[in-house]
């Protein structure tokens, strides 16, 4: 059972997205929250230099690779033709923290603020179809929406809206 404090930012392709994620971990972190976040990659992607000892490690067919240092440790894990793994394991891969933002995950089963800008690669509503979007966040005004409606750049409403709305406590 998922007991973490999650919250998540749909949208369509630039859609605002990335952001407004941004800035909420930002605002969260001046709160003095610890903020952790998971991103959905429609496409294959990579976080690893061509060449570099990590790199090489993986094409050589290592399941996972973990680099660490004095500052940061990342682990890579190839799913070497396994299936994607489920939001809940990669949950589960979370170093406890206060809130878990996710970017993406468009169908998963927590309460989600929508992007909207303009610019979407797509401008149809998500919000009608999505009983788990609890907000919509957008550049220009919104007609007839039952659920509220911020500015996208209000990044300290819609903190304060998603602070609520997870129960966390002020500090």
């Amino acid at each position: 059972m998922m007991t973490q404090r999650i919250f998540g930012i749909s949208g369509w392709k630039n859609s605002g997205k990335t952001g407004l994620a941004v800035r909420l971990v930002a605002e969260f972190t001046r709160r003095g929250y610890r903020i952790s976040t998971i991103k959905h990659a429609h496409h294959d992607f990579d976080i690893d230099k061509v060449g570099a000892d990590s790199f090489r490690h993986r094409e050589a067919g290592a399941h996972e690779v973990t680099i660490v240092s004095g500052t940061r440790f990342a682990i890579m894990h190839e799913l070497r033709g396994e299936p994607e793994p489920s939001f809940e394991d990669i949950l589960a891969r979370i170093a406890p923290c206060d809130l878990v933002l996710i970017e993406g995950y468009k169908r998963e089963p927590v309460p989600k603020i929508e992007a909207r800008r303009l610019e979407s690669a797509n401008r149809e509503p998500l919000a009608p179809n999505d009983p788990h979007i609890v907000a919509i966040a957008a550049d220009h005004a919104v007609e007839g929406s039952t659920i509220p409606v911020f500015d996208l750049d209000d990044t300290n409403m819609i903190a304060d809206f998603i602070a609520e709305k997870v129960g966390l406590l002020a500090k």
